[in-house]
């Protein structure tokens, strides 16, 4: 796979394969340097050594092989199903699993679990996303939860992926954040694409930037200190909602990516994860024409996360003149 970026005007001199160890932290310096050597990395369409130093303008050029895994087996990981007929199947995916395998999660991952569901049903499952990707329509992050389709035949996935892409899918989330926006609802209108600097993020600043929509509404407030917001997203870009939470000064619970360590605990509640739930799935079914609807509550780690704020609630409110408000979100580790 080629890949080709400028050095940008802030960039300061420094060797080149510290520069890509920094930018491409999935490719380790030592592999970055085998890179360099063999001439897949070359800087202006020139062969250069490692401890070539970089400077503004410079156009790098990546020509990385991307890595194969032997095979992808089934693996009997348990399916929270939730409806299944000959066209799809509709899942609750659980907080902590990878969606499809990738460097570093050939197994244990949702695919691996689907292709034994399969195997051991008889179903067929689409084929358009490769043997990486096979039935996978869209995804979730690794440690969002909630509910997802996966398509059993090509025309199937043909017909859902174009829903997804003209954003007739309905898509409703439920995050707890840090802090309270002050407007109850709104809609954040920004922009995104793979940041310039770290590429395992998304963020303004980029390249590229797609257009990015999402509508929120405030529910429950926790105090000052955090929010239960229900998210609705117009389009569907990666890490979306959990950077447009973050442009508004309200990061989600757990995303120490997006907000850093100061996200991770509130007073004694610790934070087991990224607090981002897929509610509701909505879809036109491509052979029957009915329209599907799926929800499901939130798992049980955020449930007795948000238990526990309303215990907080309690106990400031017995205290003599106490707030809410004075609930305070420390600085630990994630």
């Amino acid at each position: 796979m080629i890949t080709e970026f400028i050095i940008t005007s802030g960039e300061q001199p420094k060797r080149l394969d510290l520069f890509l160890a920094n930018r491409e932290r999935e490719i380790s310096r030592s592999a970055l340097q085998r890179l360099i050597e063999l001439g897949r990395i070359r800087i202006n369409d020139q062969a250069v050594k490692a401890s070539h130093k970089i400077k503004p303008g410079d156009r790098i050029t990546m020509d990385v092989p991307k890595p194969e895994p032997l095979s992808i087996k089934g693996e009997a990981i348990p399916l929270d199903v939730l409806f299944e007929d000959e066209s799809l199947l509709v899942l609750n995916k659980p907080p902590g699993i990878v969606v499809h395998p990738a460097p570093g999660n050939w197994t244990g991952t949702l695919v691996n679990a689907l292709l034994h569901h399969f195997q051991t049903s008889g179903g067929t499952i689409s084929t358009i996303g490769g043997k990486e990707r096979p039935g996978l329509v869209h995804r979730l992050d690794k440690e969002t939860s909630g509910v997802m389709v996966i398509t059993k035949t090509d025309r199937v996935h043909r017909a859902l992926a174009a829903q997804f892409k003209h954003h007739t899918i309905t898509r409703v989330y439920e995050a707890l954040v840090w802090g309270v926006p002050k407007k109850g609802r709104g809609v954040i209108e920004l922009a995104i694409g793979r940041d310039i600097k770290d590429r395992k993020k998304f963020s303004p600043r980029t390249t590229s930037p797609k257009e990015s929509v999402t509508e929120y509404v405030v529910g429950r407030r926790y105090g000052k200190a955090a929010a239960h917001v229900l998210l609705y997203p117009r389009t569907g870009r990666t890490h979306q909602l959990r950077v447009h939470l973050a442009s508004l000064g309200h990061p989600i619970l757990g995303d120490h990516t997006y907000g850093g360590r100061k996200v991770c605990t509130l007073d004694e509640v610790v934070i087991p994860r990224v607090m981002l739930h897929a509610r509701t799935l909505g879809f036109v079914h491509p052979t029957t024409g009915k329209a599907e609807e799926f929800t499901r509550p939130i798992p049980g780690d955020m449930e007795t996360v948000t238990n526990a704020f309303e215990e907080l609630i309690l106990a400031t409110h017995g205290r003599a003149g106490g707030s809410a408000a004075e609930f305070h979100l420390a600085e630990d580790a994630c």
